[in-house]
C-alpha cells in the first residue's frame, strides 16, 4: 500500500479530487477485497501508465492472492484484443462483419484462476476504459448473470474511472 500512497500524494494539485477518490473507492462497498483489487489491477493496466500500474500491482500483491492478480492481468490482455476487434465491428456496422468468425482465442474466460464472476468483472472495467460498447454490454450482462448486482458493477466502474483519471493526472506534469 505504500507505493500506492506515494503515487497518490504525487498527483498534482489539479487532481486533488482524484487523490481523495483513490482512497475512498478502494475501501468497502459492494465488492469483496479480491474483486476491488482485481478491478484495480485490470484498470491500472488498461490505463497504460507504468507508475500507476506498478503501484497498484505492489498494493494488490500484499492484499490478495496471486490468482486474482493473474486473472486481472489476463482480462487486461484479452480485452486489449477483443475491444479493438469488437469495437471495429460495432463502429463499421455492416452485418457482414458480424457474421464472420472472430477466430480469436479466449480460453481464459472459460478457465479463470479465480472464478467466472470476477474475471467477467475485470473484463468489464477494461472494456469500459477501452470504450467498447459491445464488450461493455456483454460483460455487464455476464457479471449480473453470475449473481453480482448493479451495485457491484457501479463500484467496479468507479474504481476504473478513478484509476484512469489518476493515469491522466500523472501525465500532466
Amino acid at each position: 500500500m505504500e507505493a500506492l500512497e506515494t503515487l497518490r500524494t504525487a498527483l498534482p494539485d489539479a487532481a486533488r479530487d482524484i487523490r481523495l477518490n483513490i482512497q475512498s473507492v478502494l475501501k468497502d462497498g459492494a465488492l469483496s477485497e479480491p474483486q476491488r483489487w482485481g478491478v484495480a489491477v485490470a484498470s491500472a493496466i488498461a490505463a497504460r501508465n507504468p507508475r500507476l500500474r506498478q503501484a497498484v500491482l505492489a498494493a494488490a500483491a500484499s492484499a490478495v492472492d496471486a490468482a486474482v492478480v493473474e486473472d486481472a492481468r489476463a482480462a487486461a490482455a484479452l480485452m486489449a484484443m477483443n475491444n479493438v476487434y469488437y469495437r471495429f465491428r460495432h463502429m463499421v456496422g455492416k452485418p457482414g462483419y458480424a457474421e464472420m468468425r472472430a477466430g480469436l482465442r479466449m480460453n481464459r474466460l472459460a478457465q479463470p484462476a479465480t472464478n467466472r464472476a470476477d474475471l467477467e468483472l475485470f473484463s468489464l472495467v477494461v472494456s469500459v476504459i477501452n470504450g467498447c460498447e459491445m464488450c461493455v454490454r456483454a460483460h455487464e450482462k455476464a457479471v449480473t448473470d453470475t449473481g453480482l448486482t448493479a451495485e457491484h458493477v457501479n463500484d467496479a466502474v468507479r474504481i476504473a474511472a478513478t484509476l484512469y483519471a489518476a493515469a491522466v493526472s500523472l501525465e500532466m506534469d
